[in-house]
C-alpha cells in the first residue's frame, strides 16, 4: 500500500489526480533542524523525518514524506498567524521573486530515497485592494507564504521557473518516476 505521511489536502489532490490509491497518515514529528542547514537540506531532512515516523509503524508499505518552504531575502515565510501577517507577507512578495523548496522522501522498510525541487516564483506588483480582496477569501491563512498557486493566489503569479507541482506541495514528475521501483 502507498501512504502519504501528510494531512495536506493539496498533496492528497495531486496524488489522486495522478491516479494513485493511497492512505493518509499524518506524521507526528517536531519540525526542527540543525542550524546552518540550507533550505534544500531542511526540506529534505524534514521529509525524511516524516516518512521515517510513519514507516516505523507501516514498515511494509511505501511511505511518502514531504515538506515545503518558501524563502525570500533569507527569511522563511511560513503560514501566517493572522490577517495582518498574511497582508505583510503578500506586500513583501509583491513584484518580487521568491524561492519555493519542496523536499520529498520515499521509504519502504530500510530503503529510503530523498530528493528536492527548487522553483523560483515571481509575483506581479500587488495593489492594496488586491491584497485586501484576497484576504477576504481566507485562502492565504493556511498557506505558507500566504498564497496558494493552485487557487486564487495563482492570479498574482507573473512567472515561475521550475516545477509548478512542487510549489503546490509535491514534485510530481520526479516523484512518479521514482515511485515505480517501490510499487512493484
Amino acid at each position: 500500500m502507498l501512504i502519504l505521511a501528510s494531512a495536506s489536502p493539496r498533496r492528497r489532490d495531486l496524488l489522486t489526480r495522478a491516479g494513485y490509491t493511497f492512505r493518509m497518515v499524518p506524521a507526528q514529528v517536531e519540525e526542527t533542524f540543525r542550524p546552518h542547514m540550507t533550505p534544500d537540506q531542511i526540506v529534505r531532512s524534514l521529509a525524511e523525518k516524516k516518512a521515517a515516523a510513519v514507516a516505523n509503524t507501516y514498515h511494509r508499505d511505501v511511505v511518502i514524506g514531504a515538506d515545503t518552504m518558501i524563502c525570500l531575502d533569507g527569511d522563511v515565510l511560513g503560514k501566517p498567524g493572522s490577517f495582518a501577517d498574511a497582508a505583510a507577507m503578500l506586500r513583501r512578495l509583491s513584484g518580487r521573486t521568491h524561492t519555493v523548496y519542496t523536499g520529498c522522501c520515499i521509504q519502504k522498510g530500510a530503503l529510503r530515497e530523498s530528493f528536492s525541487s527548487r522553483t523560483d516564483v515571481t509575483f506581479f506588483p500587488l495593489t492594496e485592494q488586491e491584497i485586501t480582496g484576497y484576504l477576504l477569501t481566507r485562502e492565504p491563512l493556511d498557506k505558507a507564504g500566504a498564497y496558494g498557486i493552485q487557487g486564487i493566489g495563482g492570479l498574482f503569479i507573473e512567472k515561475i521557473c521550475g516545477d509548478y507541482y512542487s510549489v503546490v506541495g509535491l514534485p510530481m514528475g520526479q516523484l512518479v518516476r521514482r515511485l515505480v521501483k517501490y510499487l512493484d
